[in-house]
């Protein structure tokens, strides 16, 4: 997945850009990342009840291996009914932009400590 595709699957939510991150791509919004590309698949920050919103849907979780473990970040895949329903990524990716925006204003109001979304 492209950044041109991604900007058409959010053009209905608002205008996103994306950067290329450890061979994928952040997905940014008003300078803060509520997605991500990897392996071809869009993922949506999420916090536990979010997450299981999504998995309902037929999301899977972000997982990836890293020094021989198995690794689970707060992001989950768009559910394909999604990919092709403009509103629906667009209340999905408000709702991603939301858990994002929190967690970035408690990284800043404490730098020291790592975040974990609500509920994770």
């Amino acid at each position: 997945m492209d950044p041109t595709a991604v900007a058409d699957i959010f053009a209905t939510f608002r205008p996103v850009r994306c950067r290329r991150m450890f061979g994928g791509l952040g997905v940014y919004a008003d300078g803060v990342m509520f997605a991500l590309v990897a392996d071809g698949r869009l993922y949506l920050k999420a916090d536990v009840p979010f997450g299981g919103e999504l998995a309902a849907r037929g999301a899977e979780p972000f997982i990836y291996e890293s020094g021989g473990r198995t690794i689970t970040v707060s992001y989950w895949s768009m559910p394909e009914s999604a990919l092709d329903d403009p509103d629906e990524a667009a209340e999905l990716g408000a709702r991603a932009l939301g858990l994002a925006r929190h967690a970035a204003a408690a990284r800043e109001a404490n730098p020291r400590r790592r975040v974990v979304p609500h509920g994770m």
